[in-house]
């Protein structure tokens, strides 16, 4: 049959459709659980983990502000290199450096000595790198990814 051919490309494209939105709804669900397990997180631990995401809050622009809560990063300017690195919510192995197209080149890992609130330690990294970057690398871990 002639049309056999265009019905089964049909059905096709709808079942890709399908696939497609079933796949932006388990990430929009991912990203919604990610925002709501942070608050939560900073909620628990008290006060001064309160107080140094406001802190950190207060450093980031409008557009780094609006990432972090929406996504869980930010990204800063190396003051050295140009380069883009990504801050993400965490104490270790948390910074990523991004290269050509926003693509994850390596990973870092370095902060402040002591316990401190995480939104003090991820404040650290982001003043660090973007004033300092060489004295902030010269003391990291870093992970090529398998590179």
């Amino acid at each position: 049959m002639p049309g056999d051919g265009l019905t089964s490309l049909a059905s096709l494209a709808a079942s890709l459709a399908v696939f497609l939105i079933v796949m932006a709804l388990g990430l929009a669900l991912n990203l919604a659980a990610l925002r709501t397990r942070r608050r939560h997180i900073v909620e628990r631990l008290g006060q001064p983990e309160q107080r140094a995401e406001a802190l950190l809050k207060q450093w980031l622009c409008p557009e780094q502000r609006a990432t972090l809560d929406r996504y869980g990063y930010f990204e800063v300017k190396g003051s050295h290199s140009g380069k883009w690195y990504r801050i993400r919510y965490g104490r270790s192995m948390n910074i990523d450096e991004l290269g050509e197209n926003g693509v994850r080149a390596a990973v870092w890992c370095f902060g402040p000595e002591g316990r401190l609130p995480l939104g003090d330690v991820m404040l650290a990294q982001k003043l660090a790198l973007e004033t300092d970057e060489l004295a902030a690398l010269a003391v990291a871990n870093r992970s090529n990814l398998g590179y």
